[in-house]
């Protein structure tokens, strides 16, 4: 039996591991899909408050997990595979262990939709992206290209022209999900060419082990181009880890868990924080700050509900 279970180690999930633990209630981790999170495919991180010089995103993820230990949280490995929310203790089933607790901070965070190319892996945090905003400004005056047809693309292809010198908004059909607003202004921006429909066969490294290239194929007449850049970002998407929980917390029409008032669920002692709640967001700082929301609420439910803190 555990005073609170956390799923998930990205800052979310570790956040609220941290004070958590510094209230006492010796919180249980349980790593998740992606152990660290999103932050562990960045290489620097240089708008989390605090690092004027920047930090490596899996150095703070490693700071701020040797922090939540140092206060008495426990952690185990693994995904989650099935929970029982449907009365208290709720059960939590990751690989051959069953955990019951008195309360439950879902931090499982989301993946980015990736587009499955080996060298996609490789390449990430050395030119291949899935954040602009995190990432956008190491692009300073350097020609990069932006992978998809939907708003999210068009968003982060005219944000990068704050920084790239040329951004090719690439996408494998002529017509676009993305609404007409934003599809107007991408196209009015001087600085975005289209480039369709093209697939993103393979991304090519330079000799200094970045990207160099990326190798597109005409889907209609399969002749294939390199194009010369130094960035690659992947704007298809997010999919929010939240199976598991279908059917026992409420989700919107994308998946992602809904909160009410601040990090609260419609289930009583359920506690919802980062990027599984956040499709707009999506930042380090935020999901952090929403760590630390659901762990005061965990510590007050169980105040107000005369749970004794197992110790």
């Amino acid at each position: 039996m555990h005073n609170v279970v956390i799923i998930g180690s990205g800052c979310a999930g570790l956040t609220a591991a941290i004070y958590a633990a510094r209230a006492n209630l010796k919180p249980l981790v349980i790593d998740g899909h992606e152990p660290g999170g999103q932050l562990t495919l960045t290489t620097m991180v240089e708008n989390y408050p605090g690092f004027p010089e920047g930090i490596l995103g899996p150095e703070l993820i490693e700071n701020m997990r040797k922090q939540a230990a140092k206060f008495g949280a426990e952690f185990k490995s693994g995904a989650v595979s099935e929970v029982d929310l449907r009365r208290r203790p709720f059960k939590i089933s990751a690989g051959k262990e069953t955990y019951e607790t008195k309360t439950l901070i879902v931090a499982a965070g989301a993946s980015a939709r990736l587009l499955g190319l080996p060298s996609e892996r490789h390449l990430m945090g050395r030119g291949v992206s899935t954040c602009a905003t995190c990432d956008g400004y190491f692009f300073r005056g350097k020609p990069i290209a932006v992978v998809g047809g939907g708003d999210t693309a068009m968003e982060e292809a005219v944000f990068l022209t704050r920084f790239a010198s040329k951004v090719y908004l690439v996408h494998r059909r002529p017509e676009f999900r993305a609404s007409k607003i934003m599809l107007d202004r991408a196209r009015a921006n001087e600085k975005i060419e289209f480039i369709t429909p093209a697939v993103v066969e393979e991304i090519l490294p330079h000799a200094n082990g970045h990207v160099g290239s990326a190798r597109l194929r005409n889907p209609q007449t399969n002749a294939t181009t390199d194009l010369e850049l130094d960035g690659v970002f992947v704007a298809i998407g997010h999919d929010p880890n939240t199976t598991v929980f279908r059917g026992q917390l409420d989700m919107d029409p994308n998946g992602y868990l809904v909160s009410l008032n601040g990090s609260k669920t419609t289930v009583p002692g359920v506690f919802v924080a980062g990027d599984v709640q956040d499709h707009r967001y999506r930042q380090a700082v935020t999901a952090a700050g929403s760590g630390c929301m659901a762990a005061l609420d965990a510590e007050k439910f169980l105040e107000e509900h005369n749970e004794e803190v197992l110790s």
